[in-house]
């Protein structure tokens, strides 16, 4: 009896943890298009496409996502003339970094208008990524 009710649990917790990792990566999948998506409706006029944010090292190896997303987090909290605007990016940026710390250099500065596309463009490669390794 014993066994059986050891081999029932393994099998339940087994089962629970496989139900469970799907949700993540819906939920992950699911703030990733919203980004995409608030981004591709900002591109047509980027507001205050002129104010100037902290350059990401989006195409750094070297760099953590997690971390990247942090930074592009705060770079977009910096715009305080269109805050509105930017909310929602930020928003599923924060949830997307899960309170990683990171700090930022303002060392080197794009327009907000180039810096969207690159955000989107990194947003697009994580959730093809994330589509690739789930289908796994």
């Amino acid at each position: 009896m014993v066994p059986s009710m050891k081999a029932a649990f393994l099998l339940l917790s087994l089962l629970q943890l496989i139900a469970s990792k799907p949700l993540k990566v819906t939920h992950v999948k699911q703030e990733l298009q919203e980004i995409i998506h608030s981004i591709h409706q900002l591109n047509a006029q980027v507001p205050c496409n002129d104010t100037r944010v902290a350059q990401i090292p989006f195409m750094d190896q070297n760099v953590p996502e997690k971390k990247l997303l942090c930074q592009a987090a705060m770079a977009l909290e910096k715009v305080t003339k269109c805050k509105a605007e930017y909310e929602g990016i930020i928003i599923n940026l924060r949830s997307l970094h899960h309170n990683t710390n990171c700090s930022l250099k303002i060392e080197d500065e794009i327009y907000l208008r180039d810096f969207l596309p690159e955000l989107g463009n990194f947003t697009q490669g994580l959730n093809r990524h994330l589509a690739r390794s789930s289908a796994q």
